[in-house]
Order: structure tokens, then sequence, then C-alpha cells
């Protein structure tokens, strides 16, 4: 049993007119040019070759809802998307074990209420929300409740990194160059949200939060000693800001709120990157993803995802535990649900 927790399609509606359009640039020119993340019949047949234990849990696809549209029609567009993924659940239950609900997050009041209907009615066992809300830091007031109200319903909220060439690589720049944005940018968009949240305490205040971090907790289980020893010393490099304060206000280390957070392993077959973020996040808290259908030939990620994780020396419990029994308690599937 496999169930893949972070990967990407666009319902028919929803991609017919939000997305083939061609008003978004960049990674809307990434997203259009895909098959497999629009053609159902297409996607079955890539899924096909790793057998009737592989599922998915769905997610749309990149940009964010807010990138869509705004404040007054991103509830629209985002009620749109989950219904088109809940749709899908239906119909293929053996293909799609459940779905993340999209959320309007430019708008805060439509976000409370499309998560109440898509949890209710719909059926979603998370919430996909993105490491900035256009530039906003999730940390700032107006997006609490989405956060809260995902812990009083014990809901996964599946975090995926956001940033465009927009955002330059130095400051005397207009813009990303070689798509620097991407490859480095969305690593460090992981990191820097799941920093935030840290130091603003959320898991203090809401400590059952279940937040899964792509691509394996971005760049944090790698500067394991600076995000440790590093920001146990947190105030003494600024003058400006009592720091020292707020780390003394702190319950834990900052290193050990980080590893309370969830990684995936959708790091398109890096070994070395899967060692490090099993070893930072511990086997409960890492799960398996492989971000399909974004790898340069169809299926490629799915298969080189898990040969890594067939390579590793562990335990075949702890193998099943990545594989599919940590998304089953953090889905709050059923055993039957899980089809295991």
């Amino acid at each position: 049993m496999k169930i893949d927790i972070f990967n990407h399609f666009f319902p028919k509606r929803y991609f017919e007119q939000f997305i083939d359009t061609g008003g978004i640039r960049d990674i809307g020119k990434r997203v259009r040019n895909i098959q497999a993340i629009h053609d159902l019949d297409f996607r079955f047949k890539v899924a096909d070759e790793f057998g009737e234990g592989y599922t998915q849990f769905l997610t749309l696809p990149a940009p964010p809802i807010e990138a869509i549209a705004g404040p007054d029609k991103s509830p629209e567009v985002a009620q749109i998307g989950n219904d088109g993924l809940a749709e899908l659940c239906r119909k293929y239950p053996d293909r799609f074990i459940g779905f993340a609900a999209a959320l309007p997050m430019n708008n805060a009041d439509a976000c409370l209420k499309e998560m109440e209907r898509a949890v209710t009615q719909l059926g979603a066992r998370g919430v996909q929300i993105y490491t900035n809300v256009l530039g906003k830091p999730l940390d700032l007031p107006e997006f609490q409740p989405v956060f809260e109200e995902a812990a009083r319903r014990d809901l996964a909220i599946l975090m995926h990194p956001t940033r465009g060439a927009e955002f330059p690589d130095y400051r005397t720049e207009e813009k990303s160059l070689y798509e620097i944005w991407w490859t480095l940018g969305w690593p460090y968009e992981t990191s820097v949200a799941m920093s935030r949240m840290v130091f603003s305490k959320f898991f203090e205040r809401l400590p059952n939060l279940k937040v899964v971090t792509h691509h394996l907790g971005g760049m944090v289980p790698y500067f394991e000693g600076r995000v440790g020893y590093g920001w146990d010393q947190l105030g003494t490099r600024t003058s400006d800001v009592d720091y020292k304060a707020l780390l003394k206000s702190m319950k834990k280390r900052p290193i050990d709120y980080l590893r309370m957070f969830y990684g995936d392993t959708a790091l398109f077959g890096g070994r070395a990157g899967t060692v490090c973020g099993l070893e930072f996040f511990g086997i409960d808290h890492v799960v398996f993803a492989s971000d399909t259908p974004f790898e340069p030939e169809p299926g490629l990620f799915i298969r080189e995802t898990i040969k890594v994780l067939d390579s590793l020396e562990i335990s075949a419990g702890d193998r099943e535990k990545i594989y599919f029994r940590n998304a089953q308690r953090l889905l709050n599937l059923s055993k039957a649900e899980a089809g295991h």
C-alpha cells in the first residue's frame, strides 16, 4: 500500500476556466504544458505502472487561489476546484483516496466557510495552503483563524511553497534569473514559513497542529546545526530587537518546534536529502509523496522516490509508516479507507 499524499491535478472545469486561458505567467506556463496534470486517462495510465496498491491524495497545483482571483472572486474559484477534486474522489475511490481543500486565503471569512463546506459536505481530509499569501507572511493575525480551525477539526495542513520570478535574487535586480526563484527559492520559502510559525509560537498555542511541509522541510533538515545551536543563541546578532527575551519565553528550543512539522518525500529521487530529512523529522513525521506530474517524463518522480525509499536500511514496519500508515493517521483514515 502506498498513499501519495502530495501530488497535483486540475479538475476539468477548473483547468479550462482558470488555467488554460494563458493569463498566468511562469508557473502558469509550466502547469499548462503537462498532460498528466489535467488528462485523467493519461493520469491513470501513468499510475498503472505502480500497481493496485498505489493511490493518490489530491491537491490542486500552483498557482494559489489568491493569485488567480481577487478576494471577491477567489471563494468561487476555490469552490470550483474543491467540487472538482471531490467529484474525482467519489468517482474513482481506488485511484484517489481523498483530497486537500484549496482555500481563498485573500478572503479570511470565506476561508473558514469554504473549509467547513469542503469538510462537512465534500469530505475533504485536509487543506492546502501556501508559504505566503501574495507576499504576506502566514503568522499575521488575519490568518490565525485558519490554523486554529484546522487544529480544532484535526485537519492536516499541506503547505506548498510559492514564489515567482518577480522576487529577485539580488536587490539591484528586478527579477530572479535562471529559475533560481523555483530551484532554491521554494525550499527557502518553506524554511522561512516554518521558522516564522515557530517564533510566533504556533505550536505552543496549537500543540495538535499538523503541518506537512512539501519537499521534506525545504532547507531546514540540512541546516540542523544552524537552526539548532545557532538559534539557541537568538538575539546575540541583533541590536534593535530583544530576541533573547523571546527565546527565554519559549517552552522549547526552536529546533524542537521545527521537528513538530511533518515532511513529505517529494525530493525527485534525491537519496541524500531523503536520508537527511528522515533523520531530522523521524520516521513518524515523514510521509510518502512524489509531486507528480512535475517530472521530465511520466512517472519518473514516483518511480525514483520508491527506489530511494526501498533502498533505505530501515525496518519493514518503518517503511510502511512512510508509505501509508503515517498518512492514514494524519488524514484520519480508517483501515478500510486506507485499503489495509
